[in-house]
């Protein structure tokens, strides 16, 4: 079976920083594009950054400069470095594996930014 486990989340203040990680396990994860997504109460769910299997990356403009994806395909992992975080980053964060045909989600990490 396909598992993507998110862990990192938590309650930081507005500035801080935080780092996700998702182990993932049951599938070839060097052969897929890995992306992080969030949902903020009353809202859809948004593509934060994604890294593709030959690790380029993309980022909503909205976290531009301040997170930073990345992956270790040895570790089977990827990772959301967040920096200079901002209320407005409140949210669920859901880890995500995708290729042309497949399509597996974590059960998400909730990430709380005060003020």
């Amino acid at each position: 079976q396909v598992q993507l486990v998110e862990s990192g989340g938590g309650l930081v203040q507005a500035g801080g920083s935080l780092r996700l990680s998702c182990v993932v396990s049951g599938i070839i994860f060097r052969l897929y594009a890995m992306g992080w997504y969030r949902q903020a109460p009353g809202k859809q769910r948004e593509l934060v950054a994604t890294i593709t299997s030959g690790s380029s990356t993309n980022y909503a403009d909205s976290v531009k400069g301040r997170f930073t994806i990345s992956r270790d395909n040895d570790k089977k992992m990827v990772y959301l470095q967040m920096n200079s975080l901002k209320p407005d980053d409140t949210a669920v964060y859901y880890c995500r594996a995708g290729s042309l045909n497949y399509e597996y989600w974590g059960q998400g990490t909730q990430v709380t930014v005060s003020s």
